[in-house]
């Protein structure tokens, strides 16, 4: 039988041959918003409740369905995941770091990039009835080590 050729597009990579190692992987992102909406989470006052506990559990929690949300992801063991906020004094925007660690044979990068997108969902969801207008932005990598390549530290 012959395969569609649309099933030849996608493969998961095959990590049979790599050894396992200790691996951790850091994402950063920011919601900027009005600054009176980052006073109303800082000071806990939002409809909803408290905001920043709900997106760090959203975060966490969503590190650890990685491989259900992207599909070429390979299911690993986490160790740990940590998501960590900055408000800044007199500012418009909560930076997000995402801290993902384990063992394994492929890296942690999906699992922190997804834990700093969800927590930032997360934020925009239950700010999104006093601030439609923020943006989610500058979701990346900016660390990884651990396997062959290495330590990988983003620019700026």
């Amino acid at each position: 039988m012959d395969m569609p050729e649309s099933a030849e597009r996608v493969r998961m990579l095959d990590v049979t041959g790599k050894a396992e190692t200790e691996r951790q992987a850091v994402a950063t992102g920011k919601v900027r918003m009005k600054p009176s909406t980052l006073e109303l989470i800082r000071r806990g006052e939002t409809a909803k409740g408290d905001v920043l506990s709900c997106a760090q559990t959203a975060g966490i929690m969503a590190a650890k369905e990685t491989p259900r949300l992207i599909p070429l992801c390979h299911p690993l063991l986490l160790t740990n995941v940590a998501v960590e906020f900055y408000l800044p004094n007199d500012g418009d925007f909560i930076e997000i770091t995402a801290t993902a660690k384990g063992i394994g044979k492929t890296g942690f990068e999906m699992e922190a990039l997804v834990a700093v997108s969800v927590s930032a969902l997360s934020i925009y969801d239950m700010c999104k009835g006093i601030d439609r207008g923020m943006t989610i932005e500058g979701i990346r990598l900016t660390k990884k080590s651990g396997g062959k390549s290495g330590v990988y530290i983003a620019d700026g």
